[in-house]
């Protein structure tokens, strides 16, 4: 199946889920959204005392093979199983969702360029970066408002693992992106620029399938 797969990093809160709903506002049903996120590994062996105390922003929280077999199989033409991840358990729940193939899949998530496997499945890579300051506030809404959190919680996570995984993992990853897009959903050439791309993949492919 001929797919334009495209990958949208950047730090937590810099505004990689703003392009994406912008996407799938623009494009519909023509594209489908893998979140790596969702991806986290299962640990139902530990109590929830022991789990909050994970790093989370590390690359090994993320069961990405797993990710990386259902993205190939998506760009086979197959429905996937993908699995949901619960905020404020801290865990992965018993729930998934079903992700179906589409002729663009975008992969979002703040470390899916530091896996080579997984980034070599990516034909545009994008890479948004936002100002620190602006990210955290965005963190500390984002996880009081609508995961649950504490704000105690949210400081202390991001101090101890959220921003020296980000200086050590994340920021050097963004050398891998092939476009890197300052401020996110609020610039409009740039976001302007992707949404061309993704029209003229889709223009042509559709002359393919009428030729």
């Amino acid at each position: 199946m001929d797919v334009l797969t495209i990958g949208i990093a950047g730090g937590t809160g810099s505004g990689k889920t703003t392009i994406t709903k912008r996407i799938i506002r623009e494009f519909g049903g023509d594209v489908s959204v893998m979140y790596h996120d969702n991806y986290y590994k299962a640990h139902d062996d530990m109590p929830y005392s022991e789990r909050c105390k994970l790093n989370y922003d590390h690359p090994d929280a993320f069961d990405t093979p797993l990710m990386l077999s259902q993205l190939r199989e998506l760009k086979r033409g197959e429905t996937v199983k993908c699995p949901v991840y619960d905020y404020t358990d801290h865990n992965r729940s018993n729930k998934t969702v079903d992700i179906h193939p589409a002729k663009v899949i975008i992969v979002e998530g703040i470390l899916i360029f530091a896996e080579k496997e997984l980034r070599d499945e990516m034909d545009i890579k994008l890479f948004v970066d936002t100002d620190a300051d602006v990210r955290i506030l965005r963190r500390i809404v984002r996880d009081v408002r609508d995961r649950g959190r504490s704000l105690d919680s949210v400081v202390n996570q991001y101090l101890t693992t959220v921003k020296p995984m980000h200086e050590q993992f994340v920021e050097p990853s963004k050398r891998c992106a092939d476009v890197i897009i300052p401020e996110g959903g609020n610039n409009a050439v740039a976001l302007s620029m992707v949404m061309e791309r993704i029209r003229a993949y889709l223009r042509k492919k559709g002359e393919r399938k009428d030729g």
